[in-house]
């Protein structure tokens, strides 16, 4: 039986992303073969555009580039990731790194620079709250180390 994982939906080559395009991973096969993929975009099920204005954390909120307040639909669709999670029986989650949703310990710094600062995207915080133990795309070896 396969484990059960949360993964960026980009990362299956959809296009999802702010700019229309994805983040195809290389070797999804591989993790096709130990992982049943539970895929998920926090942003586009919470409701935004595919193409949408970027967007970045600024405080307890997420903005757009043109100041727009996107702070519900990133919560929104944090909630339908922990769902998918907890129906699931997900404990591991793959998501793309930076990212104001599923950004894991460095996130941008809602300046809109490219700078990183220290940080959670929105989706991310609520999955580890849950328990959930969460990878970027650089992580892909100890996310393997979990289930040896």
């Amino acid at each position: 039986m396969k484990t059960p994982l949360i993964i960026s939906a980009c990362f299956l080559g959809r296009n999802v992303k702010y700019n229309g395009g994805n983040n195809l991973l290389s070797n999804i096969k591989e993790l096709e073969e130990y992982f049943e993929l539970i895929p998920i975009c926090p942003e586009t099920e919470g409701g935004l555009n595919t193409p949408r204005n970027p967007s970045e954390i600024i405080g307890d909120k997420v903005f757009s580039n043109i100041g727009e307040d996107v702070t519900a639909q990133f919560r929104k669709g944090a909630s339908i990731a922990l769902e998918r999670a907890i129906k699931s029986g997900a404990k591991l989650a793959l998501l793309k790194s930076k990212s104001p949703s599923c950004g894991n310990g460095l996130i941008y710094d809602g300046a809109f620079s490219g700078n990183l600062t220290v940080g959670d995207g929105i989706a991310t915080s609520l999955l580890k709250e849950h328990g959930i133990m969460v990878f970027t795309e650089n992580e892909i070896e100890q996310l393997f180390q979990k289930i040896a």
